[in-house]
């Protein structure tokens, strides 16, 4: 298969099952919500460090939100639901109660629910209240600047995360130009997001290595200075590769983000070639073929 004369390999990626929640900020205005959203999402690129996956979904119009203001969407993936409940509890507390005009509100329609307004109440040293906004229950913490609004349930659902392909070119520039192209293009497709920085990730790992205490390592088959020193899987004329991971609230959405990304990539002058992160069934319990994909 070609598309726009770049090759698509005949492989698959390796994704697995992820507990999901979305949190919706809200602010004064968007400047506000926005830098409540950026360090919520902060650290969370891997759950193999950073205990989570996160990244701002997009921002939301006023006339959407819950109390009439401007807000953005973060979506927040953990390999467990005691994972995920610590990781958001944390993350709003330490990131959204503390942010100026802020409130967070459940913006996802799930499988379970677990509590956080509900935990994040005691801040309140027995001033906070409850409140109704509509049909959510939320508690009203009072802050220096005046009060912290917070819903006291979110709701969590099976996703999948680990979704990926690999941008093989001749230069890092046009493979740089492709990727923030499919990034982009992926921006689009709600209930996606790309968690690396800028949603580009440059070092791509394989599972082992030759070390003992270590479970994953730099892929050595796709780096271009290790050509002649490993077994290397790219043609002589690439010289630079990078990798688009997503994390989707289901399997659908995944599939459309990567087809959307490829798509783009494949426009771009130099690229020579698309594959994906594939450990021989390994890792994740999802695969997804590339060829299947680009066929939808």
């Amino acid at each position: 298969m070609q598309i726009e004369g770049v090759e698509i390999e005949d492989t698959f990626a390796e994704a697995f099952e992820m507990y999901a929640a979305r949190a919706l900020i809200t602010a004064k205005d968007e400047r506000f919500a926005l830098l409540s959203a950026v360090s919520m999402a902060g650290f969370a690129t891997s759950v193999i460090l950073c205990g989570c996956e996160a990244g701002i979904e997009g921002e939301i119009p006023m006339d959407e939100t819950p109390d009439g203001r401007p807000g953005v969407n973060v979506l927040i993936f953990a390999m467990s639901k005691k994972d995920l409940d610590a990781q958001l509890f944390k993350r709003v507390s330490q990131c959204v109660l503390t942010s100026v005009t802020t409130a967070c509100f459940n913006n996802l329609t799930g499988e379970e629910k677990i509590s956080i307004g509900g935990k994040l109440k005691y801040f309140g040293d027995g001033h906070q209240v409850s409140r109704s906004i509509g049909e959510r229950k939320m508690w009203v913490i009072p802050v220096m600047e005046g009060e912290f609004a917070v819903e006291e349930e979110f709701d969590i659902l099976k996703g999948v995360g680990g979704g990926n392909f690999l941008i093989l070119g001749r230069d890092l520039d046009c493979v740089l130009e492709a990727s923030e192209k499919a990034v982009e293009a992926i921006k689009k497709v709600k209930g996606v997001i790309a968690p690396f920085p800028g949603g580009i990730v440059r070092s791509g790992s394989k599972i082992g290595s030759q070390y003992k205490f270590l479970n994953v390592s730099t892929n050595t088959a796709y780096c271009p200075t290790l050509k002649s020193m490993a077994e290397s899987k790219l043609p002589k004329e690439v010289n630079s590769v990078l990798e688009i991971v997503l994390d989707g609230l289901d399997a659908d959405v995944v599939h459309q983000a990567m087809r959307e990304g490829i798509k783009v990539a494949c426009t771009v002058e130099g690229i020579l070639k698309i594959t994906a992160g594939n450990y021989g069934g390994k890792l994740g319990e999802h695969l997804i073929h590339l060829r299947e994909v680009m066929a939808e």
